[in-house]
């Protein structure tokens, strides 16, 4: 869980919404209170970007090789999934790709809409729930571009499974995966204090009512669900990383938290 504490989140209950329309609730106000994952690219990155020089993460630190992204993203039709902000799709934008984001935080959405009208480009900006069919067409994308995200929802699978029928033969679908070892840890990342997996709704006690405008709802997925999960959908994995937090005791220690992964779906 890699949440700052925020006191100014007012407290919610797990009741109050289905779970995913809470987490949309809880980064709405983390937006707000300036979440380092919610605040867009400045005006001179956009430019920079537009100039060629551009990096892009799909989690904490580690920037994503140049030979993920094809070797001329202009035209490419482009899906940020959960990947609303203002941070990576400016920089599609300034690639010249033709740019769709789904995310189902308002303030996200937002964030996107803002930074598109301040540069001058066209987004697609669509509010919807990543745990339900995607509402759009089959082979609709040439590329999906996926943050870590799926820790804030129960099951991976049906995303798998649509991100490869909105992908065209030979897209490419990038994402960043929390591999669930900062589930088990104390908050000072010092001792192990639980076991796998983490799952709030079946153990309420996880993440007590309280706590839960700090961390949201929050999952552990397993290599099983993230990886394999991806070749069970029909996907080819093409690459793959390794990533820490960042921060804190387990990045001083080297010890991995997240993967990063380029799936291909093949062609024919």
């Amino acid at each position: 869980m890699d949440r700052e504490h925020a006191d100014s989140v007012p407290a919610v209950s797990r009741d109050a919404a289905s779970y995913t329309d809470l987490n949309a609730q809880i980064i709405d106000q983390w937006v707000a209170d300036g979440w380092e994952w919610g605040t867009p690219i400045c005006h001179e990155c956009f430019e920079a970007a537009c100039a060629g020089d551009w990096s892009m993460v799909l989690t904490p630190t580690r920037e994503v090789p140049r030979t993920w992204f094809f070797p001329n993203m202009r035209g490419k039709r482009v899906l940020g999934l959960a990947a609303g902000g203002g941070q990576q799709m400016p920089i599609f934008a300034a690639m010249g790709a033709v740019c769709t984001v789904l995310d189902y935080s308002e303030a996200q959405i937002a964030s996107e809409r803002v930074v598109a009208e301040r540069e001058g480009y066209v987004i697609d900006a669509v509010r919807a729930d990543m745990t339900r069919p995607l509402p759009f067409a089959d082979g609709s994308f040439d590329l999906i571009f996926h943050p870590v995200s799926n820790c804030y929802i129960e099951d991976v699978q049906p995303v798998w499974r649509e991100c490869f029928r909105v992908l065209a033969p030979g897209g490419r679908l990038l994402a960043g995966l929390d591999n669930g070892f900062n589930y088990v840890v104390d908050d000072d990342e010092e001792r192990i204090v639980r076991g796998l997996s983490f799952n709030p709704l079946r153990d309420p006690s996880l993440i007590p009512a309280e706590e839960l405008p700090e961390w949201g709802m929050q999952f552990s997925h397993t290599l099983d669900e993230q990886v394999r999960g991806q070749i069970q959908a029909g996907f080819r994995i093409v690459d793959l990383y390794e990533d820490t937090n960042g921060s804190g005791r387990l990045h001083e220690l080297g010890i991995p938290t997240y993967w990063a992964t380029c799936a291909e779906k093949p062609l024919g």
